[in-house]
């Protein structure tokens, strides 16, 4: 008879992995990131604890999106106060400087909406150029 192993919080080793964005689908990244943002990729994965990695994204502003996507997808937000709908396309994020959004955007739609999630959520770095600070972490490339 088999027992179903239950991870332990104590017995984590957290590992740091670099994403390289540039030329590759947001989707894709996204889904790569979440997968390894919550440990499904680990034999030790359990779905009630935080076994994930960290993940860093680099080059955030040089995904790409398919189709008509770059003007035709719209980012919704409200600001609590009467009239305050907002939205914005990519295409105006990258123009203001803000392409990052779209890729936390993304990771977060594809984590859990718990607490959990939140601390999965916190272990997420994204940046827009290629350089990051986390080189002291000796985080390790990830390839797909």
């Amino acid at each position: 008879m088999t027992k179903t192993f239950s991870d332990k919080a104590s017995n984590i080793q957290r590992k740091w992995f670099i994403i390289d964005a540039a030329n590759r689908v947001l989707g894709d990244v996204a889904v790569h990131a979440a997968n390894l943002l919550r440990g499904k990729l680990k034999p030790t994965f359990t779905p009630h604890i935080d076994n994930g990695d960290f993940v860093v994204i680099l080059n955030a502003d040089k995904v790409v999106l398919t189709g008509k996507k770059e003007v035709g997808k719209k980012y919704h937000w409200f600001t609590g106060y009467v009239g305050g709908h907002h939205e914005t396309s990519p295409k105006a994020l990258r123009a203001a400087g803000k392409a990052t959004k779209m890729i936390y955007d993304a990771v977060y739609g594809m984590i859990p909406k718990n607490s959990l999630g939140r601390d999965i959520y916190s272990k997420l770095r994204v940046y827009s150029g290629s350089e990051h600070p986390h080189t002291a972490q000796e985080p390790a490339a990830y390839k797909f």
